[in-house]
């Protein structure tokens, strides 16, 4: 008892402290030479600027996926016009600065992470990279080894494979199902030039906004703009991706002979840019609760049982339930049990009460990092509004047990079910759907 009071202290303590420093940060949104910014002045010395493109997977065709990612990659890691890749490589070492690029199927971006004593220097890097990079062939031939090798070895992997058929069954022939990191099949074909000619047409004021977070003046970042990203082209207007709902419920198994059985239910949830979707993430952290109770901790049926919101696809978020298991049919039965229950009982006020600092704080922790930040900030701005990242504690702190209740019936209806594991251990009888409202 003397621990759960001191762990209780502990959260309390650390909620106090991240809401503080959060309270304290201002954030706000600029417009420079026609280059949307939204700049979050905190008191980190690590300063992020974070290039987000977006279109995503609109602007790749069927054959073209990881293209996107390659093109990005390229331009980091094959040095720039005044910089061959070994003495940008070295001198991001010296300073401590990270760049990184990543793709989703909504924006990708590039990132510059440094101390704010380097700034100088490595802004000067980062906008060189990205208004000059060098693409570099044999640097290309590297990354597209690379890139094929992680796209065999993450076909080999069941947890990949299973959120893949999640995906196709869900998103189908859509945008939505391409996968940003490529396969196998269609980074082989992907050609240099194809490369550079790609990355020479991506970036655009019109289709691109940056995030940056970190202590610095607005009149500093002003100031590197104006002599670097100012002189990106206006471009051109973002593509909107295309995407499918669940409309009935379905069943899709795949035999393979594994040692447990992969499991994932997904549902449609609401987006997360409207006042339900906040909650129903709280709402889905509650029902995570009662999985790893229920499933792991009374029945033993799972190591890790999962429930949770799926926002980054974000114009059809989903509601995903995963399990691995050797009882691939009790296991089904206790997870459709465990949401009729509450849509037929609901969250008590005291359940809700008692979960809303712990999951909070949980967000800020998750936020802490500069890069975090600008990576959620920017996820809200992509979203349809990036004061999100700031209103989440009102909203939280304000809801109660009937409006989660209302919010999970109403999405916690038609499953779309996956299955990858031994075929004789389930019928499609044992894939249950939810108790109609």
């Amino acid at each position: 008892m003397k621990n759960i009071i001191q762990f209780s202290i502990l959260i309390n303590c650390l909620f106090a402290i991240t809401t503080i420093g959060f309270a304290q940060n201002s954030t706000k949104e600029i417009n420079s030479d026609g280059l949307k910014i939204i700049f979050k002045k905190t008191p980190k010395q690590v300063i992020t600027a974070s290039l987000f493109i977006k279109g995503g997977n609109a602007n790749i065709t069927e054959a073209q996926q990881g293209l996107e990612l390659l093109a990005l990659d390229l331009a980091l890691r094959g040095g720039t016009k005044t910089l061959n890749k070994d003495d940008f490589a070295a001198k991001a070492d010296k300073l401590g600065t990270i760049f990184t690029a990543a793709a989703g199927r909504d924006y990708s971006t590039i990132t510059m992470t440094c101390l704010k004593e380097n700034l100088d220097q490595s802004w000067a890097m980062f906008s060189d990279v990205l208004l000059n990079p060098a693409m570099d062939e044999g640097e290309f031939r590297v990354i597209k080894d690379q890139m094929i090798s992680r796209a065999k070895d993450q076909e080999a992997s069941p947890d990949t494979y299973l959120n893949r058929m999640a995906s196709d069954g869900v998103f189908g022939d859509s945008d939505y199902a391409k996968i940003p990191d490529g396969k196998a099949s269609t980074l082989e074909n992907i050609t240099f030039e194809n490369a550079k000619s790609y990355y020479a047409g991506l970036l655009g004021k019109k289709k691109c906004f940056l995030v940056v977070v970190g202590n610095l003046e607005e009149s500093i970042l002003i100031k590197h703009i104006k002599s670097s990203l100012a002189k990106l082209p206006a471009g051109t207007e973002p593509k909107v991706p295309t995407f499918k709902s669940i409309t009935a419920a379905n069943v899709t198994i795949k035999d393979r002979a594994i040692a447990t059985n992969y499991i994932m239910g997904v549902l449609n949830a609401p987006k997360y840019n409207t006042t339900e979707g906040p909650l129903f993430e709280f709402a889905m952290r509650i029902l995570m609760d009662h999985y790893f109770v229920e499933l792991r901790t009374k029945r033993s049926l799972s190591y890790a049982p999962a429930a949770y919101y799926a926002k980054r696809t974000i114009l059809q978020p989903t509601a995903n339930l995963y399990i691995t298991t050797i009882d691939p049919k009790q296991s089904l039965q206790v997870m459709t049990d465990i949401i009729n229950d509450i849509k037929k009982n609901g969250f008590t006020e005291k359940e809700v009460k008692d979960r809303k600092k712990g999951f909070i704080t949980y967000y800020y922790m998750e936020n802490e990092a500069s890069s975090s930040q600008a990576a959620q900030l920017g996820f809200c701005e992509a979203s349809g509004n990036w004061r999100l990242f700031d209103e989440i504690n009102d909203k939280i702190n304000l809801v109660k047990a009937e409006d989660l209740n209302t919010i999970f019936k109403k999405y916690m209806n038609t499953i779309s079910w996956v299955y990858l594991g031994k075929e004789d251990k389930v019928t499609k009888e044992d894939f249950k759907q939810l108790a109609l409202p």
